[in-house]
């Protein structure tokens, strides 16, 4: 569930005697955690040098080879790091993802709690420990939204990457809580950085390959 909320704002003063403008950014959901996460981006210094009928091969490759050091890196895992958020933030966890904030790795953990209030962790992904959280009053149909989709269900986003983890290595876990498709949403990436998406019932935990995104890359 991709919740599509404006959380940063930019103003802009314009002082017309001296011919200048000012920008200023409010940081969002994008701020980096309050503590520094202990595991690092591996930094990515190829440059596409090949002829133009290489370059694409080795850029995917590139890309393959990084996503699969840092899913190595992440010693803590989906299951472990939404556990973590939840005993720093009562609620209940509706996506997770592995990301890159600036040059560190984190578990980003969205937890959804009473009324209309989200949580969003960040978990060491080296230790488990919680580096920071900030807390968002949004709007009522996005929570309401989560909570008709999991009404019924018995299977949490910790079980739901339990579930998938013979698969590869978890990466994100999303709660699909549009049209009649409710599921946890599931990335793996394997040893090789190959990158394969997931469903898990929200009922049963049974877990199907999803094929929609290889028919949308034909």
């Amino acid at each position: 569930m991709k919740r599509n909320i404006v959380i940063a704002t930019i103003a802009a003063v314009a002082l017309v005697g001296a011919g200048t403008a000012t920008a200023l950014a409010v940081p969002g959901d994008d701020e980096a955690p309050a503590q520094r996460s202990s595991v690092r981006v591996q930094d990515d210094d190829t440059n596409g040098t090949d002829d133009r009928g290489n370059r694409d091969d080795r850029h995917d490759a590139d890309d393959n080879t990084e996503d699969a050091a840092e899913a190595r890196a992440a010693k803590v895992t989906a299951a472990e790091a939404i556990k973590a958020a939840l005993r720093e933030k009562s609620g209940t966890a509706v996506e997770a993802e592995l990301e890159s904030e600036g040059k560190n790795l984190v578990w980003e953990i969205d937890v959804l709690s009473s009324g209309n209030t989200w949580h969003t962790v960040h978990v060491d992904p080296g230790t488990g420990k919680v580096l920071g959280s900030h807390t968002e009053q949004e709007d009522a149909d996005d929570a309401d939204e989560a909570r008709a989709a999991l009404q019924n269900s018995s299977v949490s986003a910790a079980e739901a990457a339990e579930a998938v983890a013979a698969k590869g290595t978890v990466t994100s876990v999303e709660l699909e809580d549009e049209g009649s498709g409710h599921g946890w949403d599931v990335d793996t990436t394997g040893t090789n950085g190959t990158e394969s998406e997931w469903t898990v019932n929200l009922t049963t935990a049974k877990v199907t390959a999803d094929r929609s995104s290889d028919d949308s890359d034909d």
